[in-house]
């Protein structure tokens, strides 16, 4: 976590209790969470579990049907709401806008419904890769494009607090890369950052805390590490070893239960609770079984999101 993550500063978004109903569909029930400042925080869930809900929440474009949801210290049903929107910036998941502007008349018009000032809104495409098609209409502009386009208007009048829903959605590798760059400066500014993300391979590293939904309600939450001690998930331990070293290696690791062992060829595999990870590691370094190379392997976000009864979520 950040620094900034970590000071005592009041929470930049706080949702307490809340439940949303639509009739008998309780999209949200007793959700609760706190984002600091200055942290980048992932959201996950399958499709359904009520991201998109929590997500209008917390920008205040619906309220709760119960408890109470505060950005800033603000609540987003009191008329002080208003002056703290103009601090946050949003990401749809699909960005729409005039296919007849081009990109920076889009900006133009986003900065003029925002009251920002014009002048930096070049500077903007500029960050997000769109220099180059600037003076181009967006009609012929790509998916990816039009994404990059949409991240420019999130970030007009320079926001503490961004919501950014599938941002990297039609972004080739470079793309993303360049994205996360983005975000990592500035989060080092300050700003706190909410994303939700159906490619979890793309995020696991990348954000301090995640929460997960499921059905409405909270399965999980916590770092990447307070996730998998959760779930009490295996290490894997893959070795490439010589041949006729597998005697060697199970001698080595004798005596400790509850490990699984598996050989194909030139390659072990040895599961094992994660506790017993670096017990395993050092009895194979004494064996010295010849290994030519050793990896380990921590579960993913995606098998900790299975863990917990995810689907529909892509690992990459």
């Amino acid at each position: 976590m950040t620094n900034a993550a970590m000071t005592n500063r009041p929470a930049a978004v706080e949702v307490a209790d809340v439940g949303k109903w639509y009739g008998e569909v309780h999209a949200l029930d007793g959700v609760s969470l706190a984002v600091a400042p200055g942290e980048m925080f992932g959201l996950i869930g399958p499709n359904g579990a009520g991201k998109s809900t929590l997500f209008k929440l917390m920008l205040g474009l619906i309220a709760p049907s119960s408890g109470a949801v505060r950005v800033h210290g603000v609540p987003i049903a009191g008329g002080d709401f208003r002056q703290v929107r103009r601090r946050i910036g949003y990401l749809p998941e699909s960005f729409v806008t005039y296919d007849n502007l081009s990109g920076l008349e889009v900006l133009y018009l986003f900065a003029d419904l925002k009251r920002v000032p014009r002048a930096d809104c070049a500077a903007l495409l500029e960050r997000v890769g769109l220099g180059a098609a600037a003076g181009r209409r967006v009609r012929g502009y790509s998916k990816g494009m039009r994404q990059r386009l949409g991240f420019a208007q999130a970030l007009l009048g320079r926001p503490d607090l961004i919501f950014l829903d599938e941002p990297t959605n039609g972004l080739d590798p470079q793309g993303i890369h360049d994205f996360y760059q983005v975000l990592r400066q500035l989060q080092a500014d300050g700003t706190t950052i909410i994303i939700t993300s159906h490619i979890l391979a793309e995020i696991q590293e990348r954000v301090d805390r995640l929460l997960i939904l499921q059905g409405g309600r909270v399965a999980a939450h916590g770092t990447l590490a307070q996730l998998r001690a959760q779930q009490v998930m295996p290490s894997t331990i893959e070795l490439t070893l010589p041949a006729g070293q597998e005697g060697a290696l199970r001698t080595a690791l004798a005596g400790l239960d509850g490990l699984r062992i598996h050989v194909a060829g030139d390659t072990a595999r040895v599961s094992c609770a994660q506790p017993q990870k670096l017990d395993v590691l050092r009895r194979l370094l004494a064996q010295d079984c010849g290994a030519r190379d050793v990896l380990v392997h921590e579960p993913s976000l995606e098998d900790l999101f299975l863990g917990y009864g995810g689907r529909h979520v892509q690992a990459h």
